[in-house]
């Protein structure tokens, strides 16, 4: 790839559907707050059972034990009888002590019941992650630029009024996060990477005949259980290994929702994700959408961004190139060597690197994530890693721990990193932006801007605006009209947020 200075480009234009309308956990994963998480365990002997349940769970994860339930949020306390509990994740269960990552279900004993529309909630304990914020900052740049991926917060938690810790609150992957994010909710959901049935797990993606036990050691069926019809994924698999070059070029696009993919993939890169599809082969969900007859791609588990996965690999994490994969993946392998698909992605990266992946815009977020977060990690008796290893771990890489070299690295230090090695090997020279002499499409500039954003397009003036935040809270509304089309962010944090002008939605980039 060729060397040049990165141009910059305008953020296409999308539409967003129903997007601002109420939907559920809006309250709860609302940001700038930490939310309260207190849990009274009637028996006595339940960190026990817990462990127990944890050290022989099978395909259908831990049992669960009941605890009532208070949850506090910016919008009140709510409190719940018989909820259910248990531990849960993987590698997250080497984490020392009793600080353990952990499931909510709300209905588990009582059917019906939720909170703010939610039956289930993750709690990640901070694994390999001694800043907290990786896995929330990863998912919610993912979500700003429209690829699938679960909603984040902060909890702190208390056992029978013990504080336990502090935790990252993530969203469950369900048939309620189907019907809002997708907007379907009937076909077959897939969680990629299982540690059970035998084999090592690897959903690879790899075609492995027709029979469908020989794919259940490495994928679970999440959804339409009773049916247990794996003929879409096999089928979907089997086309990824046997089609022709020009069937794979032709046929991508109709069984896979391409676009949002590419940008998965080009997160995955630009953050060294690799304890996904790109290395591991686990952490990713596969939806077959019933109303596209497309397969959508959910990321999952992003506790190890920043390079914090690496096994195997020599290169240092901030030098990988853009087509990095390792083992059998013939999706990945097989986009990377068709010159459109290959196109389409080196945009994608363009893209990012000149909106949301470089130190101009993610820094101030961090510096915000850490001001919020920070009196509450302090009191974390329970926490990996230590009060100073936080502070340092913002800047700058820790000495000890997973990685090359057995360092941790830096959020800032690795975005800057990352972003001058790329900026230097990327050719952004060719990659499209909007068509400026196209009358029917309408675009903001500058963007990236820190005050004023003007409005360029075919528009009916005078034209209302909207703005809303990434959690479709109102911000800002308005009139621009032809003389001074127009808008003010000067009162705005550093974020993404977007802007309706009538039927169309656009994203704005809000930087110091």
């Amino acid at each position: 790839m060729k060397t040049s200075k990165l141009l910059f480009l305008i953020p296409s234009l999308i539409f967003i559907g129903n997007i601002f309308s109420q939907i559920e956990g809006a309250n709860l994963f609302s940001t700038d707050q930490v939310v309260s998480i207190e849990l009274d365990f009637p028996q006595n002997d339940f960190w026990q059972q817990l462990e127990y349940n944890y050290d022989n769970m099978d395909v259908n994860g831990s049992v669960y034990i009941p605890a009532n339930l208070t949850l506090t949020d910016a919008t009140g306390a709510y409190t719940f009888d018989s909820v259910g509990i248990r531990l849960k994740g993987n590698s997250s269960g080497m984490h020392p002590g009793d600080k353990k990552s952990f499931k909510i279900d709300f209905n588990k004993y009582i059917s019906g019941q939720n909170y703010d529309g939610l039956k289930k909630l993750n709690f990640s304990n901070g694994f390999k992650d001694p800043t907290f914020m990786r896995e929330k900052l990863f998912f919610d740049l993912c979500r700003e630029r429209g690829v699938p991926a679960p909603r984040a917060n902060y909890a702190t938690v208390k056992y029978n009024g013990e504080a336990w810790g502090f935790y990252t609150m993530i969203e469950q992957i369900d048939d309620q996060f189907l019907d809002w994010r997708i907007g379907d909710d009937d076909g077959n959901l897939f969680k990629a990477g299982s540690n059970f049935g035998g084999g090592d797990g690897e959903a690879s993606l790899v075609y492995l005949g027709l029979n469908q036990s020989s794919y259940e050691s490495s994928y679970e069926l999440k959804s339409n259980e009773d049916a247990d019809d794996w003929y879409d994924l096999i089928d979907f698999i089997y086309f990824l290994n046997s089609s022709s070059d020009e069937e794979f070029e032709s046929g991508l696009p109709s069984r896979l929702d391409l676009s949002p993919f590419l940008s998965s993939v080009a997160f995955n890169n630009l953050f060294s994700n690799l304890d996904t599809y790109t290395l591991s082969a686990r952490n990713y969900y596969l939806y077959h959408n019933m109303s596209t007859d497309q397969w959508e791609w959910i990321k999952w588990d992003a506790n190890e961004t920043f390079g914090s996965y690496a096994f195997g690999v020599q290169t240092p994490m901030t030098n990988l190139p853009i087509d990095f994969y390792q083992g059998q993946r013939p999706l990945l392998e097989r986009v990377f060597e068709n010159d459109l698909f290959m196109s389409q992605y080196t945009s994608e990266i363009c893209l990012l690197l000149n909106t949301v992946f470089n130190p101009t815009y993610l820094n101030p977020i961090i510096d915000n994530y850490k001001a919020l977060i920070e009196q509450f990690v302090y009191a974390d008796n329970n926490k990996m890693y230590s009060n100073n290893d936080f502070d340092t771990n913002i800047e700058s890489n820790l000495n000890s721990g997973p990685g090359p070299g057995g360092a941790i690295y830096g959020l800032k230090s690795f975005i800057q990193t990352r972003f001058n090695y790329l900026s230097s090997v990327v050719d952004c020279s060719s990659s499209a932006s909007l068509d400026e002499s196209d009358a029917e499409q309408i675009s903001v500039y500058p963007n990236p801007s820190a005050d004023i954003v003007m409005i360029k397009g075919a528009l009916q003036y005078p034209m209302q605006y909207s703005l809303f935040g990434i959690d479709g809270k109102l911000i800002l509304d308005g009139q621009i009209d032809e003389i001074n089309p127009q808008i003010n962010l000067s009162g705005l944090r550093p974020n993404v947020y977007y802007l309706q002008l009538g039927n169309r939605s656009l994203k704005v980039f809000k930087k110091n």
